[in-house]
């Protein structure tokens, strides 16, 4: 009897855990309860630090309130990517809780940071000294600063080694992470692409003026939100966010190699001057996707050659540790970054991606015919003259890569069979559970 009702415990237990969520931490809603740190909270969104931060298990986060934030964006006009590296240099790739920091084994820890983790630190200017010091004083200061200068205040939120969110003094000094980046419209997109592996991709765009006006402007009205963004918003170290709608934009191109795109060029020169334009135009997304984000953001994504029923859109899609991109004709993967500094990025793909509003999909495979085992064999003539007229119903009008007349219909959903099946698994599992809640609470009276 013992035995019987251990062995059903532990299953129960499983049944339990199974089907209950795990639901991780959000550091926007921590902070939201705070308004002392409301423009330190805000930055983090505008910056999508805080994005990165709730998808790790095990953080910590040296935050700082208004005044301190304050007195960071007065120093120097910092632009939105030197504020994002000087912000990523408060995140620790770590737990530690008030109680840690005031009990470090030696007096002293070296923490990396997020900046570290992005491969822009030079060296070891990505970490963190932690030191305890007298008076029951806890000191932080980054390697390359090579001294403290700043302090810890308080604990704001302990969710114990999962998340810490603690206030020190004011902003920790990096000479690396201040430095000035260039400015939107400085960057050189094209200069880049043809650096890295995308010389053909860049020559056509560089070919084709329209199109090539259409990156640029984006590039300029990005460094124009931005200034207005710095200038406007911070007022006593409050922030105004009416002023801030446009940086929640950016770009992110998406260049084919150059091998791929060799093979594309005779299909290009057969589109339209304005088929050409648009195709162009699709390789890039008018919002900033750093490659945390587009693994954690799957889904349909507008491009800018989107207008009004031309979508001209492709879906991001996971697989496995690769990021895909598809349309209804082919999948693209990503395989390297050329540049991330928000509100910028640019990444390489080893395919040319096929919009259906330009080009037809390939048509699906008949179905074989299945055998019968009994059924009488057609004669050889009927034979003949039925795979003829199946051949001419069959036979598509134009290639399966060629310019299409008009863009097809929408995708048809798809995920209806599979969210109606997760309901009824997950309405098993909780009959499992009960069942047996009460065939214990029987047992155990």
């Amino acid at each position: 009897m013992q035995t019987t009702t251990s062995f059903l415990l532990s299953l129960l237990l499983l049944l339990t855990l199974t089907t209950t969520k795990t639901t991780s931490h959000n550091v926007t809603k921590i902070l939201s309860k705070h308004p002392d740190f409301s423009t330190f909270n805000h930055y983090l969104t505008l910056t999508h630090l805080s994005q990165e931060i709730n998808q790790h298990t095990t953080i910590t986060v040296l935050a700082l309130d208004n005044t301190a934030m304050s007195t960071l964006l007065n120093q120097s006009s910092p632009s939105i990517s030197t504020i994002k590296n000087i912000l990523s240099v408060h995140v620790l790739l770590d737990y530690f809780g008030a109680k840690k920091l005031h009990q470090i084994r030696d007096g002293t820890a070296l923490a990396a940071t997020m900046y570290q983790a992005t491969g822009s630190a030079p060296g070891t200017a990505g970490f963190v000294n932690i030191t305890d010091l007298k008076g029951g004083k806890v000191g932080f200061g980054t390697q390359d600063a090579g001294e403290i200068g700043s302090y810890f205040v308080k604990s704001v939120e302990e969710l114990p080694y999962n998340i810490s969110v603690v206030q020190i003094s004011k902003a920790l000094k990096s000479d690396s992470a201040a430095a000035p980046t260039p400015e939107p419209s400085q960057l050189n997109v094209t200069g880049v692409m043809n650096a890295h592996g995308c010389k053909v991709f860049a020559d056509t765009l560089l070919a084709n003026a329209e199109a090539y006006n259409t990156y640029q402007n984006s590039l300029i009205a990005l460094n124009v939100s931005e200034w207005n963004a710095y200038e406007c918003s911070v007022v006593y170290g409050h922030i105004l966010t009416s002023n801030l709608d446009n940086l929640e934009g950016g770009l992110t191109v998406f260049c084919p190699l150059d091998d791929p795109m060799k093979a594309f060029l005779p299909k290009f020169k057969n589109l339209t001057a304005s088929q050409k334009v648009s195709l162009l135009e699709f390789f890039a997304v008018p919002i900033y996707q750093s490659m945390s984000m587009l693994k954690s953001n799957n889904g349909v994504m507008n491009t800018l050659a989107t207008d009004g029923s031309n979508k001209f859109d492709f879906t991001v899609q996971n697989d496995g540790d690769a990021v895909m991109l598809e349309t209804r004709n082919n999948k693209a993967k990503i395989t390297g970054t050329l540049l991330d500094e928000q509100p910028v990025a640019l990444y390489t793909i080893d395919k040319v991606l096929l919009p259906k509003e330009l080009f037809k999909a390939a048509p699906a495979p008949a179905p074989a015919p299945e055998d019968a085992a009994d059924s009488p064999k057609p004669s050889k003539s009927k034979s003949k003259s039925k795979d003829k007229s199946k051949k001419k119903k069959d036979e598509p009008d134009t290639p399966s890569d060629s310019p299409a007349d008009s863009p097809d219909g929408d995708v048809a959903d798809e995920d209806a069979d599979s969210d109606s099946a997760g309901v009824r698994m997950a309405g098993a599992k909780f009959a499992a559970v009960f069942g047996l809640s009460m065939y214990l609470g029987s047992l155990l009276l």
